[in-house]
C-alpha cells in the first residue's frame, strides 16, 4: 500500500512539473517564432523584444562578447543593415531544458536564406530568464 501511495504522489509530481514546464516552453517557442515573424518582416526592433532589455544582458557571436540591450541592436543594425542581409530566417529547436525554477536553456540551429548575399547558418544557445512573468533572453551565443 505505501508503495502504491508512493507511486502515485511521485507520478502526481512528476506530471505538474511536466505541464509547466510545457507552458513555459510554449512560451518561449511562441516568442522564438515572433522573432522569426518579425525579423522575416525586416523589424530588428520588434526581433528584440524577446530580449532581456538590461545593460547586463550578454551576446556572445564570431566577434565577441556584446554587453548590453542597447550595444546588442546597435550590433544587429550594423550587421543587418537592409533586407537582402536580413534574408529569410528559420529555426530549428533542438533542446530546451529547465534547470531551475524561472530558467531555460534553448540550443537550437538559425538558417538565413539569402540569395543575394549568400546563405548563412549556425548553432545558437540561449539563456533564458523569467522576469515579471515574462520569459526573456539574458544570453545569447550564436555561432
Amino acid at each position: 500500500m505505501r508503495n502504491t501511495l508512493l507511486t502515485f504522489v511521485l507520478l502526481l509530481l512528476t506530471t505538474g512539473a511536466y505541464a509547466q514546464s510545457k507552458v513555459d516552453q510554449d512560451q518561449i517557442y511562441d516568442q522564438l517564432n515572433q522573432q522569426v515573424a518579425h525579423w522575416n518582416n525586416g523589424d530588428i526592433a520588434a526581433f528584440m523584444e524577446a530580449y532581456w532589455p538590461s545593460d547586463s544582458l550578454m551576446f556572445v557571436g564570431k566577434s565577441g562578447v556584446t554587453y548590453g540591450y542597447t550595444n546588442t541592436y546597435q550590433n544587429y543594425l550594423k550587421r543587418y543593415p537592409d533586407r537582402a542581409t536580413m534574408g529569410i530566417l528559420s529555426f530549428e529547436y533542438i533542446n530546451m531544458s529547465f534547470p531551475s525554477p524561472g530558467v531555460a536553456f534553448l540550443v537550437g540551429k538559425f538558417h538565413l536564406h539569402r540569395p543575394e548575399k549568400g546563405d548563412a547558418s549556425g548553432f545558437y544557445t540561449l539563456l533564458w530568464r523569467k522576469i515579471d512573468g515574462k520569459w526573456r533572453i539574458v544570453v545569447d551565443h550564436t555561432s
